[in-house]
């Protein structure tokens, strides 16, 4: 099972990612979480990329494909949430010939989107997401997981969020419809209850002999 997750910021990308992830004990990856551990790690790499995130900058696309392909070498199955997210990124990793069996697109309303990213909150210690709404912290400010503290991103303020909405329709929809044309990608309604989209999801991999 080779899968990848594409949508909209607060799209439920991550949610579904982590729920097969669990369900069928599939490793998760997401290029943000790799950069992180990275920098963290202090690596030879990990110093190159901080040099790029204290300036404020991106990591350049060969950087991030590289570091995802590290890490999905010799998978037998994988999933990936959110990469690749530029035509620059995909060009780089199709050319490695790396085979994917099916892509999710979770086609969300920005109105959704914006409603969703308002309402989340992450802990500053582990990443774990919550929702406010749909996926509340047993304690109010602070993480069920590791007790961290619960913050709302610099970017998941109301302009935060439509400035991410223009990079994602500029730079990913471009992505999908690549996926879309090379007849991988399986498009399903984000504004769903997470339980019914959870079910599509999984039904559709079982018609593809998946699970």
């Amino acid at each position: 099972m080779k899968i990848i997750f594409l949508g909209k910021p607060g799209s439920g990308k991550g949610t579904y990612a982590q729920m097969l992830s669990e369900e069928f004990g599939i490793p998760k990856f997401v290029a943000g979480d790799l950069l992180r551990k990275e920098v963290r790690g202090k690596t030879k790499l990990g110093k190159l990329i901080a040099g790029y995130i204290d300036k404020g900058n991106l990591a350049p696309a060969e950087i991030v494909v590289k570091l995802m392909e590290k890490n999905i070498k010799n998978k037998k199955d994988f999933i990936i949430d959110g990469f690749p997210r530029s035509l620059e990124q995909l060009n780089l990793f199709s050319e490695r010939k790396i085979r994917i069996d099916v892509v999710f697109y979770l086609n969300c309303s920005d109105e959704e989107v914006i409603k969703r990213l308002i309402n989340r909150r992450t802990c500053i210690k582990c990443n774990k997401v919550y929702n406010l709404v749909t996926n509340p912290p047993k304690e109010e400010g602070k993480c069920d997981v590791c007790g961290g503290k619960l913050v709302i991103r610099k970017d998941e303020t109301k302009e935060g969020i439509k400035q991410r909405l223009k990079v994602y329709k500029k730079e990913t929809l471009p992505v999908i419809e690549y996926y879309r044309k090379k007849g991988i990608l399986v498009e399903i309604n984000g504004n769903k209850p997470i339980n019914v989209v959870y079910k599509k999801i999984k039904s559709y991999l079982k018609n593809l002999n998946l699970i």
